[in-house]
């Protein structure tokens, strides 16, 4: 006889409190009259909200049990809920500093998770061990790249096979800057980062010469100072375009068996320190995705390992839900900080935080900057907030942290890569393909529909929760075990593609003169 499956209601509903649902599917009224005794008034897309009660014009949307916006018309039970009918409104949040604040359930050390990773000579343990070229100015970056290019030939490597490759992070500023504003300041961080990058064994830094970004002001301003690992040129001064190829090649090679001779071992997961981002989401990533990734997250950190939650225009509205997990009254303040430069930056260029949602995001189902945010804020589980960085910034906290950084992709991984992240876990809906050298970058579909279509981008279907086939800790338990695994070098699918050469992009702020 066969077995009776479980009944998959058609929504979604996420908190009791909710006056709205999002569709398993898309519900058609002329299929399905009738949903949990409502009758459908429109076509609800896939992953669009569905309204489930009477919602007055001016009075508050819920979803998560929180609000995600206020209606701008009466809205009758059935009806869709989006963009036409749902607006951003002002309204209290409850900061409520650390009342949420619990220490997580560490566990023993004895029992704590290894991976096969690169102890370096500082202590930090990487993930990955390339040569990177980095030009200080834009000026270098068609030399930088000229000599990454040259190991990229067939069987070039082959000479080295313990190096996984060499790789030129280019950027398009380094001149015209004032050296005492924050731009520079983020520059010259971001570059020193990736210098002293666990995932980095040797390193050619190449200017141009004449730039405001000096190299040599550079390593002094940063701490770093040339070695065997660490080798820095200018174009003016050896010569031109191809003596300085030349050149670079030849530094390269002779880094080669230093960084080459580095050797995979166990090592202890808290080595770990995991980059937390989304991109393209839709209206099943905070459903599916992001808590997933949240519970591997707060796996992590239970096993001593870092994870840095960013994006401050993809918080803002769901603040309070961090700054009540804050250690300390200072980590919420600085985080409030942070949402205060904000609202003055967006002010100051004729913006708005709500303006953050991309088509993409809309299309798939999210309406508000408040929405959007909420999803995006439960990858960070629930382990207490003990640190706020700024952007780029050296990462020396464990557990839960957050720097700041903007929703956009390229330049949010960029910092948190320049602060230490070894590893990176994308959440997207939609389907971005981004990779961020020299981290390896999973990508974590929030719906089986994308996952199947684009299946050779994505390292992991998360749209099982959605489909009622896996809960989250059970998603979350094959999430950890995957970034074990990618940590100890199984490659993702974006490496196995190549991305990762022009995903380097530190962030521009300020006047460029």
């Amino acid at each position: 006889m066969p077995q009776a499956r479980n009944f998959v209601s058609p929504l979604i509903r996420l908190n009791a409190a909710d006056n709205v649902a999002v569709a398993r599917e898309t519900i058609d009224p002329a299929d399905l009259p009738e949903v949990e005794g409502i009758r459908p008034l429109a076509k609800i897309p896939r992953g669009h909200k569905m309204a489930l009660s009477p919602i007055a014009r001016g009075e508050a949307v819920t979803k998560y049990g929180q609000t995600i916006g206020f209606a701008t018309e009466d809205i009758s039970p059935g009806a869709h809920v989006h963009v036409q009918n749902l607006a951003v409104g002002e309204f209290t949040r409850d900061y409520a500093i650390g009342v949420d604040a619990i220490d997580p359930a560490m566990v023993p050390e004895a029992d704590r998770a290894t991976f096969m990773g690169y102890l370096r000579p500082d202590g930090r343990i990487g993930t990955r061990n390339y040569i990177a070229v980095i030009s200080s100015v834009n000026c270098s970056a068609t030399v930088s790249k000229a000599v990454a290019a040259h190991f990229s030939a067939p069987g070039v490597m082959e000479r080295w096979p313990g190096v996984d490759g060499v790789i030129a992070l280019t950027h398009g500023g380094g001149c015209a800057f004032n050296t005492k504003a924050e731009g520079y300041t983020y520059l010259a961080r971001t570059i020193a980062g990736y210098a002293t990058h666990p995932n980095i064994g040797g390193v050619l830094m190449i200017g141009l010469g004449c730039e405001t970004n000096q190299i040599p002001a550079l390593l002094e301003r940063e701490g770093l100072a040339e070695s065997d690992r660490l080798r820095t040129m200018t174009i003016q001064a050896v010569g031109g375009t191809r003596a300085t190829i030349a050149a670079g090649i030849r530094a390269v090679e002779e880094m080669m068996p230093v960084t080459g001779a580095a050797k995979r071992s166990p090592q202890p997961a808290s080595g770990l320190m995991l980059a937390l981002e989304c991109g393209g989401s839709d209206g099943y990533s905070g459903i599916s995705a992001n808590p997933g990734l949240g519970f591997a997250a707060d796996l992590l950190v239970k096993h001593g390992g870092t994870v840095i939650l960013s994006e401050t225009p993809e918080i803002y509205g769901a603040e309070h839900l961090l700054t009540r997990r804050a250690a300390r009254p200072e980590v919420a303040e600085k985080l409030l900080e942070r949402i205060e430069w904000w609202r003055d930056y967006t002010q100051r260029n004729n913006a708005e935080m709500d303006n953050n949602p991309s088509h993409g995001n809309k299309a798939g189902g999210l309406t508000t900057i408040l929405e959007k945010s909420l999803g995006a804020v439960a990858k960070g589980g629930v382990s207490p907030l003990n640190a706020v960085y700024e952007y780029a910034e050296k990462v020396t906290e464990h557990g839960l942290v957050f720097m700041d950084t903007p929703g956009y992709d390229p330049i949010a991984v960029t910092g948190q890569i320049a602060g230490g992240a070894n590893l990176v876990a994308f959440t997207t809906g939609r389907g971005s393909v981004s990779g961020f050298k020299p981290s390896p970058t999973l990508k974590l579909a929030s719906n089986s529909q994308m996952y199947r279509h684009m299946s050779e981008d994505m390292d992991m279907d998360c749209g099982t929760v959605v489909t009622g086939e896996e809960d989250i800790e059970t998603l979350g338990k094959r999430l950890f075990q995957l970034l074990i695994d990618t940590a100890s070098g199984q490659l993702t699918r974006s490496e196995e593609l190549g991305y990762g050469d022009n995903e380097f992009v530190p962030w521009q702020v300020g006047a460029v003169m």
